[in-house]
């Protein structure tokens, strides 16, 4: 990975989220369990989120869960000043790398966090709060007995499902056809959502452009990508519930 131009962390405060601290659980007390290596010693009750508070204005927010090198929030965060971004990504070297890429262009419309993603929607962002979450090539992780570690569970999209409002858009893109209609299969299954598009993109590197880093790499070789975008609606049970 090329070297970013270092800043100090006091340069890069104004552009990270740090996560606070809280509690550990009494005992007895239940905890919600899904991500690798959260178990029942962790810390629950966390304070949501206040969005108002860490970007300074009422503009939307979109999620991206592993940012990696950042080049998807760059592109977006410079597109559409009038939207809020928040970055999740869980290699530290990765999110300073973003990071300093955002602080180097004073965009103050773009915030990061290194953390796993699945704690941070389940523990920190308040309920349809989210206009949009986006998950582009996430690990596939090719072993049978590595596939518990991949970050599409149904907890996982259940947990999108909560942060997204109403209508808000869940975009997914992978170079792995069979993780793709694995993650789009648990999407359907939570009843959350209403399937927009889905398609695959054959195009070589020179017919289109690319959103992330990884993507460019795949489109390099030749390797088709797949992608699907979902909004999220209200529940059957939810609208039964109210009649």
């Amino acid at each position: 990975m090329r070297k970013a131009h270092r800043l100090s962390e006091e340069e890069l405060a104004a552009y990270q989220w740090q996560m606070p601290k809280t509690r550990r659980p009494r005992k007895g007390e239940p905890v919600l369990q899904d991500a690798v290596g959260i178990s029942d010693t962790d810390e629950v009750n966390a304070k949501p989120l206040n969005w108002f508070e860490l970007f300074g204005n009422p503009n939307p927010v979109e999620i991206e869960v592993g940012m990696g090198k950042g080049l998807f929030l760059l592109t977006s965060a410079t597109d559409r000043l009038d939207v809020n971004f928040f970055g999740i990504e869980m290699a530290r070297k990765y999110q300073l790398y973003a990071t300093t890429r955002f602080a180097l262009r004073r965009l103050m419309n773009v915030k990061t966090v290194c953390a796993d993603a699945r704690w941070v929607l389940r523990q920190f962002v308040s309920a349809g709060s989210v206009a949009a979450v986006h998950v582009y090539f996430p690990d596939p992780w090719w072993k049978a007995r590595h596939k518990k570690r991949r970050v599409f569970t149904d907890a996982f999209a259940d947990a999108v499902a909560s942060a997204l409002s109403i209508g808000g858009r869940l975009h997914i893109a992978s170079d792995v056809e069979e993780y793709f209609w694995t993650m789009t299969g648990i999407v359907r299954d939570t009843g959350s959502f209403c399937e927009l598009r889905s398609e695959v993109n054959t195009a070589s590197l020179g017919e289109a452009g690319y959103q992330t880093n990884f993507e460019r790499k795949a489109r390099q070789k030749g390797t088709p990508i797949w992608r699907a975008e979902f909004e999220r609606i209200a529940c059957v049970h939810s609208l039964m519930a109210t009649r």
